[in-house]
């Protein structure tokens, strides 16, 4: 009996030694955590932290772990690393040039439509993706090779075919606040100049109302009600407006005495919106035209449609998705997110719809290991507040990413503290400084970062961090956040 007694007391000290090293290293988070738990901003709040070691599977520090929490834009960790390694890091969407009917090369005729079919291509004519060196756009790109190939008359109609997607292209979750705003662009089949376009004010004196200076680009039947004011120093501005609906109310606040003032809003219908953009193309590459530009979705609506068989006159490709990916993540693009979403529904089941493309990530997480019971999705880029993750699930995604041949691609993605993306401004003069790299996300009453750090020891750790419901500014959260971003590292 007292030789067991000796083994235990000779061993206990042995067992303790290391939770010591433990507890000293997360000394520091501990004491900004505590600190956090007593702030008056957070006495109806709540927040979340889980840190790990990529290399390891235990955790090294958390705090209310397994509580499902609002992530914003953080979900998109969810989304591009489950494209990533579906779809693989050199996938390239395409955008196919078609045809129906009969084509008589002699005389350079198409009896019949010209149709873009879109293959869920959410760079198309995307403002981040062009070049100094672009002085046209891509329409009129394809309108001069159409030209070039011979054609001079399509008897039909240039037609947007977004069949691909299904017609539903917010999801049911998105607000009405959010869906007429460029953010709230949502995913279409057959996307263009990245489903938006810019009302540019001139704003007077406070109290009075701005004009309408003009829209770039025109997007053709839109009807606006202004209803802004001037007033404030911020942008306060909010458009509403429904998909397929050309009414756009624009009501709040721009600050006075403004020039060409920009607000952006979501176009719409963005298949038309291409399908009329090519029809002037082609009209200035004096090709003729016989009928007005629509979209597969109108026609169908027509009892008397029917699909036609189409042939391929010109293919287009997109960048690549290590870039797409990168921009999605560095930039936070919702439709970006969105459009990866629904084409991973499109391979699996051969049309995209936001409901299978959740189901799917989902099951790749869960396929991975990770336990997914916290995890509430309603779409893939975080603008709805019905989605929720516990932080411990996000940790855990993190580390398996880790550990994927795509890594470096999804790494490299993230903005870097101190240096880019919406983490530029953040831990400036700590170590985490060009070090930490992150997801960030952040919707009223909802801020949160999710990535990776090197610490002093040269480790790298994974960590997410969020916060709901807090009663003080954005702002003021996001520097409360900071020192817990800095503590991780430390």
């Amino acid at each position: 009996m007292s030789f067991k007694g000796s083994r235990f007391f000779i061993f206990l000290p042995l067992l303790m030694f290391p939770l010591l090293i433990v507890a000293q290293n997360n000394r520091k988070l501990t004491e900004e955590v505590d600190v956090l738990k007593k702030d008056d901003a957070m006495k109806h709040a709540v927040f979340s932290i889980c840190v790990a070691n990529t290399s390891k599977d235990s955790i090294i520090y958390e705090y209310n772990s397994q509580m499902s929490l609002v992530p914003a834009s953080t979900i998109k960790i969810a989304t591009t690393g489950a494209a990533l390694s579906i779809l693989g890091k050199d996938f390239l969407f395409e955008t196919k040039i078609q045809y129906d009917g009969s084509y008589d090369s002699l005389n350079g005729i198409i009896n019949g439509n010209l149709y873009i079919t879109g293959g869920g291509d959410p760079t198309l004519e995307s403002e981040f993706f062009k070049r100094k060196k672009d002085s046209i756009s891509l329409v009129v790109r394809w309108a001069r090779i159409l030209h070039a190939k011979g054609i001079k008359k399509i008897t039909g109609a240039v037609i947007g075919d977004a069949s691909i997607f299904e017609d539903n292209m917010t999801p049911d979750e998105w607000i009405w606040g959010d869906m007429g705003n460029y953010y709230g662009a949502g995913a279409c089949g057959l996307s263009y100049h990245d489903n938006k376009y810019s009302i540019l004010f001139n704003s007077g004196e406070v109290g009075t109302k701005p004009s309408v200076a003009k829209i770039l680009p025109t997007v053709y039947g839109l009807q606006l009600t202004n209803n802004l004011t001037a007033n404030g120093t911020d942008d306060n501005a909010y458009i509403y407006g429904a998909p397929y609906d050309n009414s756009r109310f624009v009501n709040g606040t721009i600050p006075p005495n403004q020039t060409e003032y920009k607000v952006e809003g979501s176009i719409p219908d963005p298949a038309l919106f291409c399908a009329e953009k090519l029809t002037r193309a082609l009209k200035i590459e004096k090709v003729t035209i016989g009928e007005k530009p629509t979209t597969v979705r109108a026609m169908k609506m027509k009892k008397s449609f029917s699909q036609a068989k189409k042939r391929t006159i010109h293919i287009h490709y997109s960048p690549s998705l290590d870039t797409i990916v990168h921009l999605t993540n560095l930039r936070s693009i919702n439709l970006f997110a969105e459009s990866m979403l629904k084409y991973m529904s499109f391979k699996k089941f051969g049309k995209g719809t936001e409901a299978d493309g959740i189901a799917i990530i989902m099951d790749f997480w869960k396929h991975q290991g990770i336990d997914i019971s916290g995890l509430f999705l309603t779409d893939g880029c975080g603008l709805a507040r019905a989605n929720t993750i516990t932080t411990r699930t996000q940790t855990q995604m993190l580390q398996v990413m880790a550990k994927d041949k795509n890594f470096k691609v999804f790494y490299n993605s993230l903005p870097i503290a101190g240096k880019s993306g919406s983490l530029g401004g953040l831990c400036v003069g700590s170590f985490a400084e060009n070090n930490m790299h992150a997801k960030s996300g952040y919707m009223n009453r909802a801020r949160g970062y999710s990535g990776y750090v090197r610490n002093r020891k040269g480790e790298l750790l994974c960590f997410s961090l969020l916060a709901n419901n807090y009663d003080c500014s954005p702002t003021e959260m996001k520097k409360k956040l900071e020192k817990l971003l800095i503590a991780i590292t430390e």
